[in-house]
């Protein structure tokens, strides 16, 4: 049987298992070539960079996070439970990741750090995400505020202390629900949602 095309999915998968194994300072495209029995050169041709392989791994895992938010942000309904299981599902994917797996993790969020323009389109597509949330429920009378998608991205910022890997270690803090709760008020104020 002949061996699967080489593709960048298949590169990727190996460039994922090589930053599992070796770590993010080790791992490198001869890695990757070796898992997958092909040169170094071949992986060259799909990413013309070890930081762009690097940066696509980042992509993918962002993209990965990002996909079940999406699917709440498309729903249909009233927008201020949304709106809360958006950022519940958020900060639960980032910090049971990062309590589950802390060696993974780590890694990611190391590849983020060198791949800003992926993450900078991540964290605009997900303020968009939110912004079309609250643009919803603008429409159904659920909110008021003019500006939807300025306020999208304020709810995101407001937040990153829950999300943001720049913050893991206060995820550890017994007080990180209570102190969600807080942000969680103060949002709906901001909102315009009567108490």
């Amino acid at each position: 049987m002949a061996d699967a095309p080489l593709t960048p999915d298949r590169i990727l998968e190996a460039a994922e298992d090589a930053l599992r194994r070796f770590g993010p300072a080790k791992a490198n495209v001869v890695d990757v070539a070796r898992a997958l029995n092909v040169s170094h050169g071949s992986v060259y041709r799909h990413f013309p960079s070890k930081a762009a392989l690097r940066g696509a791994v980042a992509e993918r895992w962002l993209a990965r996070l990002a996909e079940p938010l999406a699917e709440i942000a498309a729903e249909r309904g009233p927008a201020q439970p949304r709106l809360r299981r958006w950022l519940d599902a958020l900060c639960d994917a980032k910090q049971s990741r990062a309590r589950d797996e802390p060696e993974l993790f780590t890694t990611y969020y190391q590849l983020a750090l060198e791949a800003d323009e992926v993450v900078r389109a991540h964290v605009n597509a997900l303020a968009v995400q939110l912004g079309e949330i609250i643009a919803d429920g603008v429409g159904r009378g659920d909110f008021t505020v003019a500006d939807p998608f300025r306020t999208g991205r304020a709810v995101f910022d407001a937040t990153s202390r829950f999300h943001n890997p720049a913050h893991l270690a206060e995820w550890n803090d017994p007080e990180i629900k209570t102190d969600f709760e807080g942000v969680w008020l103060l949002i709906l104020s901001g909102l315009g949602v009567p108490r």
